[in-house]
Order: C-alpha cells, then structure tokens, then sequence
C-alpha cells in the first residue's frame, strides 16, 4: 500500500527524485526489519545482535571491495579503496549511524520492547524536515506533511501506552531513554552522511556503502571481543543457527543494501524531504512485528500508517 500510493504520487515527477523516492523508501522496508530480529531469535544479547549484524555486514563490504577490485582495470581500483581522510569519516560516521545506533536501538527494545521504539525513531523525519529543510521552501508548505505525520505519532503513542501498561515493563523508562539516544544518534548521522555525500560527489553511492560497512564491522568485532559472549558459549546456545541467519540478513539487508539505497536517496533528495520518507521505516517495522506475532493492529495503529503515508505523499507534493 505504501509503495503503491508512493509511486502513483510520484509520476512526472523528474527521474532523479522519483528515483530518490523509490531509494528512500527502499531503505525504510529494509530498516524496518530490525525491530524485529530479537523477536525472531531470542535468546542473545544486545550486544551479540549488534556485534553479529555488523561483522556480517563487514564482510560482505569486504568481499564486494575485493571483488570489484580484481574485475576492474588497475587504473580504475583506486575509487573502490578510501583514502585516510575518508577512511576516517567512514569510521566515526559508523559509530553514529550504524554500531552505536543500533546497540541503543536494540537495548531499548529490550527494555520497551519493538513498538514504542519504533515510534520513538519514527520522529526522525519530524526533525530532519525542521533542520533540513531547503531554503527555497516556505515554512507553509512543509506544514501539511508536518501535521499529519504528528497526528500518526500521537494516535500510534496512545495505541502504544495501553500496551506498555499491560505489560508492566520493569525497565520501560530506561528503554525509552535508550530509544531516544538512538534516535539522536541517527537523527546526526543522516544530516552529516548527507552533507558528506554532496560534498563528494565523485565517491559512488555502492563505494561509500561498502567503507561505512567495513568501518561498521570492525565497531562490531571491537564490541563482541570486548562484551560479547564467548564463541564457546555462543554457539552452544539454543537458537544459535537462526541468531546467525538474522545477522546475515539485517547485516547484508537492512545495513548494506538499505546504505547503498540511502545514498541515493541523500544525493538526489533534499535533506526534509529524505527525511520525511524515514517514516516508512516506521510503517514497514509495524507491519512486520504485527505479521510475525500474528495479531492485528488496532484501528487506532491502522489509521496512524494512513496518516504516515498521507504526510509522505503530502511532503513530495511540496517538494515538486
């Protein structure tokens, strides 16, 4: 539903911003799938998820690097490899947006659970359409994108109480302090990587993805070595194959893919905008917690995606 209205909106618009929609929201269903791989391999700790998924993602940044590197002429291999200057961004970058946003995500999930943390991070376009918005752009014309988009947030925070109530979480205000780290932290990453991605357009959007990523998987192995479970006591743990194929897929899916389709989205799109199509990652994230735990939203959580995707089509419609 979401994609589908999306790409209605989108026609006629010019190629580089429809395909920065398509990017953006591309992004958003893969992110979305990170709330919910500690439901779908409990058992192991924060830091194990996060250690696993970015060496995961490591390698395969790695592994892309190095076979891009032997097909090419050696003239070419230079712009696959970074420099130390860039080396250096990648590597704090990936501390903000990657690593640390994802070990602050993860324990407040623990703590809160999936759903108010989602929503926590759902605020994300709200502040990245108020701190990027592009200066051409009245104030008037983000508004409409803006209500709606609030309005979601407040009904979906209503929604969320009740549950938070039922369940009697010991640690709840922890895990939203926790979210709400995570949030600024990304909040950080996504205007600086930005900033950075225009200031360089000669790096490709796959390059820069695959030195944010091995920069990521070496956060994680510093992690697991320092904190994580023994490998002994690991793999000897119930569930160990599943732990493992989640970090696969979020570490390749939802940490490289979704970085190579923010990219494009960032180089093509206007910070607010960009922003705004975070909220996706909101909407997917819901979707995919109701469908693994088999239960149906509330009419109040239906009718916030509604006003989610309302405030999309509405914040594309004023950036045209």
């Amino acid at each position: 539903m979401l994609i589908t209205e999306v790409s209605s909106s989108a026609k006629g618009l010019p190629p580089g911003m429809a395909t920065g929609i398509a990017a953006g929201l591309g992004a958003g269903a893969f992110w979305g799938t990170t709330f919910v791989a500690p439901l779908v391999a409990p058992g192991f700790s924060s830091v194990d998820y996060t250690a696993g998924r970015f060496v995961a993602c490591g390698l395969f940044s790695l592994a892309w690097m190095l076979w891009q590197t032997l097909r090419m002429p050696v003239g070419q291999r230079a712009g696959q490899w970074p420099d130390l200057a860039q080396a250096g961004a990648a590597l704090w970058l990936s501390v903000l947006g990657y690593t640390g946003y994802y070990l602050l995500l993860v324990y407040g999930i623990a703590d809160a659970g999936a759903a108010l943390p989602a929503l926590i991070i759902g605020t994300l376009p709200v502040w990245m359409m108020l701190l990027g918005k592009p200066s051409h752009l009245r104030w008037a014309a983000l508004l409409p994108g803006l209500v709606l988009t609030a309005a979601g947030m407040v009904l979906m925070m209503d929604a969320t109480a009740d549950e938070v109530n039922a369940s009697g979480a010991g640690h709840f205000w922890r895990g939203v302090l926790l979210a709400v780290g995570a949030m600024l932290s990304w909040l950080a990453f996504g205007m600086l990587n930005a900033r950075w991605i225009r200031r360089h357009p000669g790096v490709k959007s796959t390059a820069w993805a695959n030195w944010l990523g091995l920069a990521a998987g070496l956060g994680g192995l510093g992690l697991w070595l320092g904190w994580g479970t023994g490998w002994a006591e690991l793999i000897d743990r119930p569930g160990f194959g599943r732990f493992v194929l989640v970090c696969a897929f979020t570490g390749i899916g939802s940490a490289w893919i979704a970085s190579v389709m923010w990219n494009i989205a960032s180089r093509w799109l206007s910070t607010s905008l960009a922003g705004q199509l975070v909220v996706s990652e909101t909407v997917f994230a819901l979707i995919y917690t109701f469908a693994w735990s088999g239960d149906w939203p509330a009419a109040t959580q239906l009718l916030a995606c509604v006003l989610f995707v309302a405030g999309i089509l509405a914040s594309i419609r004023a950036h045209r």
